[in-house]
């Protein structure tokens, strides 16, 4: 985990998980532990990413989660590493092929995406 500070003390916590980790824990596993770390307001970045299926789950999950006077929700940024590229057209639109990529995972009312290409995702992250 690393932890960005800024001089007035207050920072925000970036935890980078590896695909090495995520494979030892079962889909709901993987699952709550994006959501605990995102309801203390860090920022998970996976290494590998999760399955389409996860990610749906993910969603269902936040949905159900959120309180008007208190957890706003996810924001969710993914993008295939290189050997994604290879998969037809149809593949990457319905999720099959490789699933490794990056994913960045945020509180909703803190992390922005500015700017989002097959090589850079590029994100505001603010501290409330």
């Amino acid at each position: 985990m690393a932890e960005i500070t800024g001089s007035d003390g207050n920072g925000v916590q970036i935890d980078l998980i590896s695909g090495e980790r995520m494979d030892s824990l079962a889909s709901m596993e993987k699952i709550r532990m994006i959501l605990d770390g995102v309801h203390e307001g860090n920022i998970v970045i996976l290494e590998e990413g999760l399955t389409p299926e996860e990610e749906s789950r993910l969603i269902e999950v936040t949905m159900s989660e959120i309180n008007p006077d208190g957890f706003n929700g996810i924001e969710i940024e993914t993008y295939p590493k290189s050997g994604t590229k290879d998969a037809g057209f149809l593949g990457r639109l319905i999720g099959k092929g490789e699933t490794k990529k990056l994913t960045v995972i945020g509180p909703a009312n803190q992390i922005e995406t500015l700017h989002k290409d097959e090589t850079l995702i590029s994100a505001l992250v603010s501290r409330e």
